[in-house]
């Protein structure tokens, strides 16, 4: 199987309800079409480095998953273009040393939690 972590900002005029859904929405592409999900993060409204659609800030989420091919990943960035409410994305495929990295911060934000 391989690893991907995927990046994706949405428009900070949603409500945080619509926020969740619109995770929640993506959430389900991936689990649709066959992949198994690793760790979910909501990193909050944060301020841009550059505007993106006369907007400034935006809510930044992380989704890592196991998928089996690259079907699902376009299945996921096909969603991703269609919906208005994300001013960017990015996915990628973790080597092995990424995956090392990912299940140590994973560890590390579980240990801080407790």
């Amino acid at each position: 199987m391989n690893h991907y972590e995927t990046v994706f900002i949405l428009t900070p005029v949603l409500s945080d309800e619509q926020m969740k859904e619109a995770v929640s929405k993506f959430k389900a592409v991936l689990t649709e079409n066959g992949a198994e999900m690793v760790n979910e993060e909501n990193w909050g409204l944060k301020k841009m480095a550059y505007p993106i659609k006369k907007k400034s800030t935006g809510f930044y989420n992380l989704l890592q998953f196991k998928a089996e091919s690259g079907a699902v990943v376009e299945q996921l960035e096909l969603q991703f273009r269609r919906d208005d409410r994300v001013l960017r994305f990015l996915t990628m495929s973790l080597d092995k040393y990424a995956q090392e990295y990912a299940v140590s911060r994973i560890n590390r934000l579980k240990s801080e939690k407790a």
